[in-house]
């Protein structure tokens, strides 16, 4: 990673946790305990450790719990934004409300993922992605592809087609929903003005040839339901 640039992050922590039901009656999803710790407190430490210096926070279900955790959460090296969604905006929508809060290599993270990869990896790829390329993916390997948004890529990584959740999906290579952005991310989805709401409906089948991926080989998982949470805490 290049030191000289500075790292933000936007971590996606509103949503419900419908599919975690009765898990999040009482409690949201980005506050569900791997280990120790709160998933969102987990993601904290990550960004901490890799030098990132403000991190945007949304909120929505359960919003009083979010604030609870962050006034107790110590970083003196993060700035941590707290923005409230009294109705819920969508990936797209979030970024566009706080789209001034965006820098080049801001990362964008589904806070209801758990992974070991600590990112550095990402950011390098980002920083050398190829010129055609807007944003950088993070991709997995799944072994329960028609779960996921899956990829088909080309000899350099950069996406060739995008298929969200479907039956007999045609690659296991799947969206990690980890992304880094840049300003020009945010110019190309301003002029876009169709007030996208949803990331991988609206934006990602637009950005065929224009996402470069990176794949990591270490433990990943998307904690949305009561099964993979308990893997997730059985890998911690």
């Amino acid at each position: 990673m290049n030191s000289k640039k500075k790292l933000k992050a936007i971590l996606l922590s509103a949503g419900i946790g419908s599919r975690l039901m009765p898990l999040t009656k009482d409690k949201p999803k980005c506050l569900m305990r791997i280990g120790n710790k709160p998933l969102l407190g987990i993601w904290l430490d990550k960004l901490k450790d890799l030098g990132c210096t403000d991190v945007l926070i949304n909120t929505h279900y359960h919003a009083e719990q979010v604030n609870e955790f962050l006034n107790h959460y110590k970083s003196k090296s993060i700035k941590i934004n707290v923005v409230h969604e009294e109705v819920l905006m969508g990936t797209a929508g979030t970024l566009l409300k706080n789209k001034n809060f965006v820098d080049d290599n801001t990362l964008l993270i589904h806070a209801d993922n758990f992974t070991s990869c600590n990112l550095k990896g990402l950011i390098k790829a980002h920083n050398k992605k190829n010129k055609t390329c807007l944003i950088t993916m993070l991709t997995f390997t799944t072994n329960k592809p028609s779960s996921c948004g899956v990829v088909l890529v080309d000899s350099k990584g950069i996406v060739e087609e995008f298929h969200e959740k479907v039956k007999n999906p045609p690659s296991n290579l799947a969206n990690g929903a980890i992304y880094v952005i840049d300003k020009d991310f945010i110019s190309w989805l301003v002029s876009k003005k169709n007030n996208p709401f949803d990331f991988s409906n609206d934006v990602l089948p637009h950005l065929t040839g224009k996402i470069q991926t990176w794949l990591t080989d270490e433990f990943f998982i998307d904690i949305g339901t009561p099964d993979s949470l308990k893997t997730a805490q059985k890998n911690f």
